[in-house]
């Protein structure tokens, strides 16, 4: 099988990111891998637990959740890449068959799927309605049928990067590269995953985050957006 660079950012997540590194090692034990971590400033002991567990740490300094993706895309070295966030929400143990689906030619893209399958209490009412009516945006806007428009879960083929005209370096970096690997006809999945209550301090600020993106959404339709540093 190809090598897969599993990239998780990180800012301050000592209280999960070494459960979240057993998981990726366990998910992955067999094959070619490697884990990248994108460190966004860390105070506490997240980069030394990560090293320990075998991560390969890349300093990001600068905020924005799609300036670390791009930083660790940019550092990954395996021809499919995978993405967790560090606060344990999402199933490390379903890389394998995503990876499976890609390196197989059956998706290009597979995105986790929280909403078809989310359990009580793994998200606020808030984060609920902000997802519900983003994903509405989305369909209206783009006329696609996705489910999970905000998903932090993707694995794909590293080579589809080059392909895409992703200018988010904010939050909505995750809507905008789903929205760019359907609008370029690549194969697009999305497969059911159980979500679960993060681990750790909140970092999503679900009224602001949601606005924000909701306004990219549209921007993005009418072609008012431009590259981010």
């Amino acid at each position: 099988m190809p090598k897969v660079s599993v990239v998780i950012p990180t800012m301050n997540e000592e209280a999960s990111i070494g459960r979240v590194l057993d998981e990726v090692h366990a998910a992955l034990a067999g094959w070619d891998y490697e884990v990248v971590i994108v460190d966004t400033a860390s105070r506490d002991r997240t980069r030394e637990i990560a090293k320990a567990r075998g991560a390969r740490v890349v300093d990001e300094p600068r905020r924005g959740y799609g300036r670390a993706y791009k930083t660790g895309f940019a550092a990954a070295r395996g021809e499919i890449v995978a993405t967790l966030d560090a606060d344990l929400t999402y199933p490390a143990d379903r890389i394998p068959e995503f990876a499976r689906l890609v390196a197989s030619g059956e998706a290009h893209f597979v995105s986790g799927d929280r909403m078809s399958q989310l359990p009580e209490g793994a998200m606020t009412g808030m984060h609920r309605v902000g997802n519900a009516i983003l994903n509405f945006t989305f369909r209206a806007l783009y006329r696609y049928p996705i489910h999970d428009s905000q998903s932090g879960m993707w694995v794909f083929r590293r080579a589809i990067l080059d392909g895409l005209a992703v200018h988010s370096s904010g939050m909505s970096f995750s809507e905008e590269l789903k929205h760019e690997v359907i609008r370029r006809r690549y194969r697009f999945r999305e497969v059911p995953i159980r979500y679960r209550a993060r681990v750790g301090d909140k970092k999503i600020r679900s009224v602001r985050d949601a606005t924000k993106n909701e306004i990219w959404l549209v921007r993005k339709r009418f072609g008012w957006t431009r590259p981010e540093p």
